[in-house]
């Protein structure tokens, strides 16, 4: 293997050892805990959050990585700019990347969610559990369906991002005490993986490419501000940080009303993307000829297998792609797709690193790939409807029973009130 694709390999490993750096927790015994509800947060971080500035019931956001198997909690500062207080190794997720279509495809949702205080379920049967709010108005308009898909503990997944006990019962906490001081929503960002511009190039062959690209959107826009992007949906699709005339609103189904960015918000994104699409084309050029192998769950759960040894039977932990998957040359990965002919294992899901046929050159590839300059560009542009049909291997999946939790979320409505962290003016 060429050194620069070794390094390539190194990075992921270490990306995959740093996945659980700061998940470090005091040592409880959450079996004696009186009240996991009103539970106060551990020393070490109310320490942290006091060198950090961060008022205790200041907003909080979380941020979800699939691929490298990490829960960032992310709280609001004095000055109103989020900064990352606490990160926790996911404990486990089921299916694979992509984003959740329909009930019963095991897959763990990707997208932009409002959790309020009626998402919190203290009466889990997973110890405590937070209700992601899927489907959304975008899920909902583009034929997604499912139901009790959480953020809990029991490290068993079906759908879910499940986590340890003693992990969630900080998270729970984290939004207790945002909600205690008065913020009305926690927002969610689930992503398949962290969008820089080499796992994006890494991941372009994938058949989720497009509505990555949508999620990048919103990534960038947080990435820029370190403040959660205030999120609407309209022709079917996310948009970001638009600002509109008079009493124009958003309708997930219909077309997009007129809108704007605010002249700073453009720029620093502007500025962004120049930065990414360089990046891009070197990431491009460095892998191709490359195909990431993107592992089963089953693939995940093997390599994870020594931490289920004295635990009970439900405790499933599955492990990051990263540690499972892996980069080959093209020639290898087709052999090794070759020799699964047999109808019981199907090939894995894959990510190509570079396209099947004659791989187009960075320029062309850059040209299709490239995002709007600017959000107005955008609205110009409506996205493709996702297919609201199941993967083709998803009849190999075995459909999970009713979630236990059986817990409701309240329906999602349009909301016209603007978040109070959204700190650009109306031009």
């Amino acid at each position: 293997m060429p050194m620069r694709l070794k390094n390539i390999a190194l990075a992921l490993a270490l990306a995959t050892a740093l996945a659980g750096c700061n998940d470090t927790l005091d040592s409880v015994d959450v079996s004696k805990i009186k009240n996991k509800v009103e539970h106060p947060l551990p020393s070490r971080i109310v320490a942290e959050m006091q060198k950090k500035n961060m008022p205790r019931t200041s907003p909080i956001m979380i941020r979800i990585f699939k691929e490298e198997g990490v829960l960032e909690v992310w709280k609001a500062k004095a000055d109103n700019r989020f900064d990352m207080i606490s990160s926790y190794q996911i404990c486990a997720w089921s299916g694979k990347l992509g984003p959740k279509k329909k009930e019963g495809d095991r897959q763990a949702p990707e997208g932009f969610y409002n959790l309020t205080p009626a998402h919190l379920n203290p009466n889990s049967k997973y110890f405590l559990a937070i209700n992601t709010g899927f489907p959304n108005r975008y899920d909902q308009v583009n034929g997604r369906t499912g139901s009790d898909l959480m953020i809990h503990g029991a490290c068993s997944s079906s759908g879910c991002y499940s986590m340890t006990d003693e992990q969630v019962l900080e998270i729970y906490a984290f939004a207790r005490d945002a909600f205690k001081g008065g913020q009305s929503a926690v927002q969610l960002q689930a992503f398949p993986f962290r969008m820089t511009a080499e796992n994006m190039a890494r991941h372009r062959g994938s058949e989720h490419y497009d509505f990555w690209q949508m999620l990048k959107t919103g990534y960038d826009n947080f990435e820029v501000t370190k403040r959660p992007p205030e999120v609407n949906v309209c022709e079917k699709r996310y948009v970001f940080n638009q600002q509109v005339e008079g009493a124009a609103t958003f309708n997930a189904a219909a077309a997009c009303p007129p809108m704007s960015t605010s002249p700073g918000l453009m720029a620093a994104l502007a500025s962004h993307q120049q930065s990414y699409e360089v990046a891009y084309a070197k990431a491009v050029k460095k892998l191709d000829g490359m195909v990431w192998y993107e592992p089963s769950e089953a693939e995940r759960k093997a390599v994870v297998a020594e931490k289920r040894k004295g635990r009970d039977v439900a405790y499933a932990p599955t492990g990051t792609s990263l540690e499972a998957g892996k980069l080959m040359k093209r020639e290898e990965f087709e052999a090794l797709m070759a020799r699964r002919t047999a109808p019981e294992s199907k090939p894995a899901t894959t990510m190509l690193a570079s396209t099947s046929a004659r791989p187009a050159t960075a320029a062309e590839r850059m040209k299709q790939d490239r995002l709007p300059r600017q959000q107005s560009e955008i609205a110009a542009a409506p996205t493709a409807e996702p297919t609201a049909t199941a993967d083709a291997s998803s009849s190999t999946v075995p459909i999970p029973v009713q979630n236990p939790m059986a817990y409701a979320a309240p329906p999602v409505s349009d909301s016209k009130k603007r978040p109070f962290w959204k700190f650009w003016s109306q031009e």
